[in-house]
């Protein structure tokens, strides 16, 4: 596909605002969540639930569900060498809400990192999203089957029991 509709340019520029903020967002509260319920270093999976009696942490893993689905509905339409760049923007506001908002300490080489991370996704947002077609399916409804394969069904004459 060489050139992509407005239509589909704006909405895939939607997406990616959802992708991000909910990664964002997700993350940010898993963290805090995380920060409250002190560190866990166990075997045992019993050990991670007590993460869940923090607020946070069930908000967090709620919106990162939130995050996945958008992100599935993202990659739908858009090319994986596309998405995974245009979405790094999230880990530029995640650094600045880890440090205005966690209070983390963020040295001026990891700035530099983030800086190059935000050049890049600018680079990234300027290529097409689909270099690749679309699988079309005759029924949007419908999971599609493989080429080759009908969808009828073949009647085998009456059942016979023994």
């Amino acid at each position: 596909m060489t050139s992509e509709s407005a239509l589909h340019k704006r909405r895939n520029q939607w997406l990616i605002v959802v992708v991000v903020l909910t990664n964002v967002i997700g993350n940010v509260a898993l963290s805090h969540g995380m920060q409250q319920t002190g560190a866990i270093v166990s075997p045992s999976p019993l050990d991670y639930l007590r993460a869940f009696a923090q607020p946070w942490t069930v908000v967090g893993v709620v919106v990162l569900a939130g995050w996945m689905i958008s992100n599935l509905a993202l990659l739908s339409r858009a090319d994986l060498s596309f998405v995974l760049p245009v979405t790094a923007g999230g880990y530029v506001l995640i650094a600045l809400a880890g440090r205005f908002w966690l209070g983390e300490h963020i040295s001026s080489v990891r700035w530099i990192g983030i800086l190059a991370i935000a050049v890049g996704v600018i680079l990234a947002e300027e290529t097409p999203s689909r270099t690749t077609e679309a699988v079309s399916r005759p029924d949007s409804g419908r999971a599609s089957l493989p080429e080759g394969v009908s969808g009828r069904i073949i009647d085998a004459g009456p059942e016979r029991h023994p």
